[in-house]
């Protein structure tokens, strides 16, 4: 309950960031404002200053600002401070100014969560496997001891240290017996892609709403066996799943002392095509505290930011050209609180960098050219600029309609996603 109280007051101010956007826009291009609300319907707060009616609403999924002139059919507002009687590109631009809020507030949150003690996770440097030329170099079990005599603690340690400048000297534990050797930076390249690091097959986090967490696995459960074949690594684990000639999996677990089965149906990850998973991720044993200085947070905050935006509309270009994949790539309000709390257990800055993702989420979906949305809106605002003609308002109306329609199945659709997903895993965690 906390987490889902601590995920709607999130909400409610990547909401506010959003609407004031629209106003501050509305605002300084001479529009006037009747209405600012957080939340839908009955007012739970009201009050009005300077004629502007300012609300917070009881439900919490969103928000809006009643502009003068909204309706075309209001012929009751002054012209001069008439949204609709302001230029097109005016129009799109203060539909343009929600989500923009979004992605500068997203980036800020970015940053500042870099400048924060982050727990980086790690394995441990020890070889699983050396491919290639490497084979000869590396045998499985090396520990990985010291890069240019510098002591490494994990395994992503160990590659950060190499340098692509001088020759590097690698220091390895081998049956109880130090040894070293040089690697030039020229095969850098080449010894990222062929070295392996050990990685058993406990699980180190479930990601809520995917198969796993459906069937009720747990952080710290240990695969033994992947449809009754046995394994002892991750990386032959992942191999069986995701080769899997079947749209189930079964699952062999140890949780303490207890052995466990659980079945569960493979989904398919958006962003990669058709591969299969369950959703789980490695267990890294190796904990550092990593802080960034502002330079390296300002840098890293913008890499975050762009990358994760073209990562998504990545992803929703492969669920356009395979919608069957949109069932499983939606989740309500429930489904995000059970996702805090998850980045929550590794620490704030983790969690201010979760709710940054949902800001920038925010105004992804808004920029969607769904009329009702923003970037339907500055769709109709783009026709009008290039046909030299506004969209007839009939049309928009009735498209505007249709958009609302898909929104509220939509939203149905989520809670019934995040109902139906928190039941399965209530009574797989009833199973023994």
């Amino acid at each position: 309950m906390i987490n889902l109280l601590i995920t709607i007051i999130a909400l409610g101010i990547l909401i506010t960031v959003h609407e004031l956007g629209h106003f501050l826009m509305a605002r300084a291009l001479g529009v006037g404002i009747e209405k600012f609300s957080i939340g839908f319907g009955k007012p739970i707060f009201s009050f009005t200053r300077k004629g502007i009616d300012y609300r917070i609403a009881w439900i919490p999924l969103g928000g809006y600002v009643k502009m003068k002139g909204e309706d075309p059919e209001d012929t009751d507002a002054d012209e001069a401070l008439s949204f609709t009687k302001k230029v097109w590109w005016k129009r799109g631009l203060i539909a343009f100014s929600g989500p923009f809020a979004n992605l500068v507030f997203g980036l800020l949150i970015f940053i500042i969560s870099y400048m924060l003690p982050l727990t980086v996770e790690d394995h441990y440097p020890v070889v699983h496997e050396a491919r290639g030329i490497w084979n000869g170099v590396f045998t499985p079990g090396d520990s990985i001891v010291s890069v240019n005599d510098k002591p490494v603690n994990g395994w992503y340690d160990f590659l950060g240290a190499l340098s692509k400048e001088q020759q590097n000297k690698i220091t390895l534990q081998r049956d109880s017996e130090l040894r070293s050797f040089a690697v030039q930076p020229a095969d850098l390249d080449s010894l990222y892609v062929s070295l392996l690091p050990l990685v058993s097959t406990r699980i180190g986090e479930v990601f809520s709403a995917m198969p796993a967490w459906k069937a009720g696995l747990r952080v710290g459960d240990v695969v033994l066996a992947v449809d009754s074949v046995e394994v002892d690594n991750w990386y032959s684990m992942r191999e069986l799943i995701v080769s899997s000639p079947r749209d189930t999996v079964e699952l062999k677990l140890r949780r303490g002392e207890q052995i466990l089965s659980r079945g569960m149906k493979l989904s398919e990850n958006p962003a990669l095509g058709e591969q299969k998973m369950i959703g789980i991720s490695q267990f890294q044993p190796v904990k550092s505290v990593h802080q960034f200085t502002p330079p390296q947070a300002v840098k890293n905050g913008i890499s975050s930011t762009f990358g994760f935006i073209a990562l998504n509309y990545a992803g929703l270009y492969k669920l356009i050209l395979n919608p069957k994949q949109f069932g499983s790539s939606v989740g309500g309000p429930v489904m995000l609180a059970s996702m805090s709390q998850q980045v929550g257990n590794k620490g704030f800055g983790y969690l201010l960098i979760f709710f940054a993702s949902i800001s920038l989420i925010l105004m992804i979906m808004n920029l969607l050219p769904i009329p009702i949305l923003d970037g339907g809106h500055i769709m109709f605002c783009l026709i009008e600029g290039v046909s030299g003609r506004p969209v007839p308002v009939k049309i928009q109306a009735l498209l505007q309609r249709v958009g609302l329609t898909l929104l509220l199945l939509l939203m149905v659709f989520a809670f019934y996603s995040d109902i139906s997903s928190l039941l399965m895993r209530f009574f797989a965690g009833r199973m023994p």
